[in-house]
């Protein structure tokens, strides 16, 4: 009697497991189809990450951007835990990008070619930590450009540049609502006055990074 509680103990726990392994978000699994030898990954916080995903979409060597959370203290962290300030991340986004077409470098410029590099704890009309700008480095290499960047951007103002300098540790996926808000959602109100005439503004800075029409 006891081996047969044991078994059946044992297969609610295999099955347990079974749900708890295949329970990534459509997100979650398609970031993870992309092959790491082929593609890298970046990651970026800068303001409402659906502008931000947008701007990285539209530049040729970028083959997907997917929005999140990265840069607090907590697991698991939600649209509304995020919002309330208490989780430390930030609306961020995972860039994963052909190397052979476009650099770090570039992904970087980018970065601070798209956002108000001054403003601090936000970004335009939206204000908080969630908001901030954060850059992200994986290596001693990324770490290098950065500095470099900001180094050369800090004597064109007199105020300090605002984006904070991470080591990356982890991106926790935005819920599926969130990703291609932008295209999904073209008449919300947000997107049609301050995502679209944030992405005219990069569209009109940096003409010759965005894909051509055959790249989309």
């Amino acid at each position: 009697m006891k081996s047969f509680f044991s078994l059946i103990f044992l297969s609610i726990f295999f099955v347990s497991c079974s749900k708890a392994q295949n329970s990534a978000t459509p997100s979650e699994k398609a970031s993870s189809s992309f092959d790491d030898k082929i593609y890298e990954r970046a990651y970026f916080a800068s303001g409402c990450f659906w502008c931000v995903e947008t701007i990285y979409e539209s530049v040729k060597g970028v083959e997907e951007v997917f929005s999140g959370y990265s840069g607090g203290h907590t697991k698991n962290p939600t649209y509304e835990s995020s919002n309330t300030g208490r989780t430390g991340h930030a609306e961020a986004v995972e860039v994963i990008y052909d190397p052979e077409v476009v650099t770090f470098e570039t992904l970087v410029d980018v970065y601070f070619g798209s956002q108000n590099v001054i403003q601090q704890n936000g970004q335009g009309p939206d204000i908080g930590s969630q908001y901030r700008s954060i850059i992200f480095y994986q290596n001693e290499d990324e770490n290098k450009i950065i500095d470099y960047k900001i180094d050369e951007l800090s004597k064109e103002y007199e105020k300090p540049i605002a984006a904070e300098i991470k080591e990356f540790d982890k991106f926790w996926m935005a819920e599926e609502y969130h990703q291609d808000y932008k295209v999904n959602n073209p008449n919300n109100p947000y997107i049609r006055n301050v995502s679209t005439p944030r992405f005219t503004r990069f569209k009109v800075r940096f003409p010759k990074l965005l894909k051509s029409k055959s790249d989309k």
